[in-house]
Order: C-alpha cells, then structure tokens, then sequence
C-alpha cells in the first residue's frame, strides 16, 4: 500500500500520531475503561458503538464493521487516498516525508507533470501575496481589501495576493523557476494565443486562492479591479481542481464544523471571509457553481445542520431553493437564512457588522419547509381559487417528504389554520402522498438509522468451534509465542475460510521478527473485510493472561471440528460410490449417519 514510501516511515508517522487525539477531532469520545466510545461517524446512531483502543491504535464500530488504524480512518472518513492519508499525519506530527512523494493515482510523466502543477499553485500563492504587501502595483489591491473590510490578519490567513497588470511577469518567474509553460496553460495558470505567446492569465486582478481540502492550493479566483471584463475570472477544471468536488474555506473550518454540530453555506469567496472574520468560523462556499451532491455528502460527514446563506436577490434565492432540495433529500436538518433588502451577506456584514449578521440572519434562519412555503406562495395569487389549491397541493408535497409525524402535524397545523381545511383531510392527502413515494407511516424513516448496517457476528449465536477459532486468534495477535505454538500444533487447519487467511498472514508478520502490534499489522491485508474483522477480534475482550490448557482446550476443539468434517466428507464418498454399485440398504445407512453426524456438529 505504501509503494515506494519506505515502510519504516510509514510505521514511523503512525506510531507519532496517537489515534484518539486524530478520531477525536471528528468525534466526541469519552473514555470507557480501556477503550474511548463515541458516536460512529460512518454510519447514523443514538448509542454509542465506536470504539478506539488507544494502546493497540485501532478503532472499531460494532454497529457498522468498520475498522482499521489511523491511515485507514482518514482513508474512510475524508475520502484520502493513501498517500495523501499519510501527508496529512506527516504535517500533524512534524515527521518528514521525501518531497517527491506525488500521490499515487498517477504514475510516470503524468505524475511529474500533477506535481509540477501544484508546486506552482503553491509558488504563485506566495508571489501573489508578496506582491500586495510589497509592489507599488499591488497597494491599490490592498487598499481594495482593506475598504472592504478585510483585515491584516485575514489577509495574511487566506494569502490572498495581486497578480500585476503585465502578461510577461509571471510567465517569466514561472519559466525561471523551471516550469514549462504548455503544462501551466493546463494548469490553468497561463494563457495562449494562435501565435503560441503566453501571458498570465489572471493579469491585473485580486487573487484569492482555492485549496483543496489538505490545504494546498490548486486553483485560484481572480477580481478585476477597474473595468477589465470579466469581473470575476476563476481557473478553469484541471486535474488538481474539480469545482464541483471542493468546497472554499473547507481546510480551515472543518474543525469548526465538527465543534459547533453546524456549517453555514454560502455562494461567494467574499462572503465567507467576511463571515469567518466576524467571528463564523463554520463557514464553506461553493467554487462558483451549484451545491453538488459530492459537496453535499462531504458536509453530512460532519455535522446534519446546514444553513444555507444565499444573496438575498432572485438569482440567489433560486440557488438557495436547490441547494436546500438537496441537503434535505440526504437527510441534513436544513435551514436557509434570508439577507434582507437584496444584499449579499458580505454587504450585510460590512454595514451591519458580525453580530447583527449571525443574531437577525443566521439565528433567525427559516426551517426547510417554512422557507419552501414562502418561496412557492410568490408563484400564486392566493386569492384565486385555483392558484390557493395548486399551491397547497404543492406545500403538502414538501411536508411529506417529513420523517416525523409531529413536524408533519406542525405544518398541517398551519395550513388548517389559513386556508380553513380540517386537519383529517389534510392528514389522509399527505398519506396518500406517502404511499405514492413508497413510505409506511407504521415504518418511518428515521435518519440516525442506516439500512445497510449490519448486525455483528459478536451478537450472533455461533458454534462452539467458530468461537473457539475467534478466541484463540484474539490470543494469537496479542502474542507471538501463542501464534508459534498454534502454528506448531494445527497450522492453518481452521474451520472457517477467512481465519485461515488471518493466521496465514499473521504466522508471516511474525516470521518477518515483527512484535505484537495490531496497527502495523492490518497494513498487510488488502481485502476490507478480512482487515475489518481483525480489528473486530483484536477488540473482542480477552484475558490479560490465558493458560496453557485453555489454549489447548481452543486448538482440541478446532482439531475435533475438522475431524468431522473430514469424517463427513469420507462418509459422502462412501455413499456415492454404494449408489453406483446400486447398493441401496447401504446407502441409507451412510446417509443416515451423515445426517447424524450433521446434526451433531450443528449442535
């Protein structure tokens, strides 16, 4: 998995990241004798069922399955490749990686080239900025920050720069700095006419970087300051930069999000700045398009409240519609807050100031439904007969879509309320509503409940020899001289398909002269399900300290369920050969003590 990284570096950057500081900065835990629990992350519940062993450096969902060590959570939980997984511990914990190390989805000229683009974004961020600060071309572009409210210190935060009103400078920096300029053009960082000249293409603008969510730059928006057309020009779709996959200040106020359970969503760079200055840290923007549902299911991952914050003009409540559609549809608790007189929130803020702005816009912010209600009454005259029915036919199609039976009656409430309809009727039209979309209101949908979650084989009732092969594997990873003792005795010879992969590998981890260490040792096993299920016995609780006979008594009953299953399999080639020699009293007899001696072995 590591590829050319060196394995002891990698065993390295994990041994200096403590696992439950890494979890616990996306999941409350509280610690429970040896084990810290808390709420999975990967999936929706009420109870408790994730654990983290901080002296084995593992966690464990027993609802879900899922488990692994610390490159394997970030791995699930933000979407990380391995490499980039391993970056992210390397800058946490001060240990140095090779700087060649590229991410491993590309391979060969395309891997240099990826590489070359985003150490440019990275030189260019530190151009653009020094230019602002330092040129006499860069001081109207401060001052341009400055008036709009922006600080020194948000400045200097969000590295936000100047790039000069003259094509040939940064195409010359770039060039001295070794960078050819074709793979600038796609990088989206220069431009080039039919006579094959280059010029930057961001020339004569405020720049305001665009990090991916490790932080590195990898696009950049740029604000015209005088006349220049167009007023806002962004980088184009890139190998390192997908719009519709990123999301702006993501890097920064994830931790926020994570703290405060909510994450405002708004439309412009702008407006996110200025919400973070003002004390809002919790703040994201999408990079000049529409919400995505990529966007969308990244926020759910840390918190179900959003609070959709669009311009406060037709254009952005539009927007505000679509984006709100789609978070509730994956189940987010959904508000949108209203910018009242038309403005931007960022025009709200710099005239109104942070408080006003989170006190009578963001706390005031309307539920899902109370917005969709009045978005769709502005397409009705309501005193028109027909326009009041269609528009409550169309409020009734929101209110069902509902997972709680007192929400649904609140709104019901207030349709009875103003249009004079009883609450029966209004009630049997939104079952009827319900049964079209495929919801029983005797089964309803219940947010913290995930449908694919399995129950784990912990609960199950399972045979005395499974369990016997679970026990004694849970001993085996704990202690190498129990897995040389089993490896003597019965080798491979387990019951079940995916123990005999498990010991397989362990019995190599341990010829290579490696110690006990879970952590390390799940970095061998590629197939999810067999690493899932490691993690799930090395947490299973067991003895600190086991005797000789007890081990004994695990491998007698391993040996003894494998004898019969031998025996019944001698048996059954005994009963087809007296078939073929049309020996029928014999057969039956075979076949009766297969059939007792399957019995026995169910029991």
């Amino acid at each position: 998995m590591a590829g050319h990284i060196p394995e002891e570096k990698v065993d390295e950057i994990r041994k200096s990241a403590d696992i439950v500081e890494v979890i616990g900065d996306y999941v409350d835990l509280k610690k429970q004798g040896r084990n810290h629990f808390g709420l999975c992350p990967f999936h929706g519940e009420n109870t408790p069922s994730f654990s983290v062993s901080q002296d084995k450096q593992i966690f464990h969902c027993f609802g879900c399955g899922k488990g692994g060590n610390v490159y394997t959570f970030l791995m699930e939980m933000e979407g990380y490749s391995f490499i980039q997984a391993l970056k992210q511990l390397s800058e946490r914990t001060g240990v140095e990686i090779p700087e060649q190390i590229a991410d491993e989805n590309h391979t060969g000229a395309d891997n240099q080239e990826s590489q070359a683009m985003l150490e440019a974004h990275q030189w260019l961020t530190k151009l653009y900025h020094h230019l602002l600060k330092n040129s006499k071309d860069g001081r109207k572009a401060y001052e341009y920050l400055l008036d709009r409210g922006f600080t020194e210190e948000t400045i200097q935060k969000y590295q936000l720069g100047y790039s000069p009103d003259d094509k040939d400078f940064v195409v010359t920096f770039l060039e001295k700095k070794g960078f050819h300029p074709q793979t600038m053009v796609k990088a989206g960082l220069l431009s080039v006419n039919d006579q094959g000249n280059y010029a930057d293409r961001f020339r004569g603008r405020v720049m305001f970087p665009l990090r991916n969510h490790l932080g590195k730059t990898v696009a950049f928006a740029g604000r015209a300051l005088g006349d220049q057309q167009p007023k806002y020009l962004n980088s184009p779709e890139t190998e390192l930069f997908h719009k519709g996959r990123l999301l702006y200040n993501f890097d920064l106020a994830r931790s926020s999000i994570r703290k405060e359970k909510t994450v405002v969503l708004f439309e412009g760079f702008g407006d996110v700045i200025s919400a973070a200055q003002s004390g809002i840290p919790y703040a994201v923007g999408t990079m000049g398009t529409s919400l995505s549902s990529t966007q969308a299911n990244l926020l759910k991952k840390y918190t179900d409240q959003i609070i959709v914050c669009y311009d406060g003009d037709r254009a952005g409540i539009e927007a505000a519609v679509k984006a709100a559609r789609l978070t509730k549809s994956i189940g987010c608790q959904t508000f949108v807050a209203r910018v009242p007189d038309g403005l931007d929130p960022d025009d709200f803020i710099q005239r109104h100031g942070g408080d006003r702005f989170k006190k009578e816009v963001l706390d005031t912010s309307d539920t899902y439904i109370s917005f969709m209600m009045s978005y769709l009454r502005r397409d009705y005259n309501l005193q028109v007969e027909g326009d009041r029915i269609a528009y409550i036919e169309k409020v009734l199609q929101e209110i069902a879509t509902l997972d709680r039976a007192v929400e649904r009656e609140h709104y019901l409430n207030e349709m009875s309320s103003e249009f004079q309809l009883s609450l029966e009727t209004l009630k049997e039209e939104i079952s009827q509503i319900r049964s079209q979309q495929g919801v029983k209101d005797n089964e309803p949908k219940n947010r913290y409940t995930n449908p694919k979650r399995e129950t784990s084989v912990q609960n199950k009732l399972l045979p005395a020899f499974h369990n016997a092969e679970r026990k004694l594997i849970a001993y085996m990873l704990k202690d190498p001289y129990i897995a040389d003792k089993v490896q003597e005795e019965i080798g491979g010879a387990f019951n079940i398909e995916d123990h005999q992969v498990i010991v397989t590998h362990l019995y190599a981890y341990y010829e290579d002269g490696n110690e006990s260490d879970i952590s390390q040792f799940v970095e061998m096993i590629e197939d999810m399900s067999i690493k899932n299920l490691v993690i799930e016995l090395a947490m299973a609780p067991v003895s600190e300290e086991v005797s000789d006979q007890e081990i004994h008594d695990y491998m007698e009953r391993i040996r003894l369920e494998n004898w019969d299953r031998t025996d019944i399999k001698s048996l059954e080639s005994e009963l087809k050969r007296a078939e073929q020699q049309n020996e029928p009293i014999k057969a039956a007899e075979i076949a009766m003590e297969i059939i007792k001696r399957k019995k026995e072995l169910k029991a």
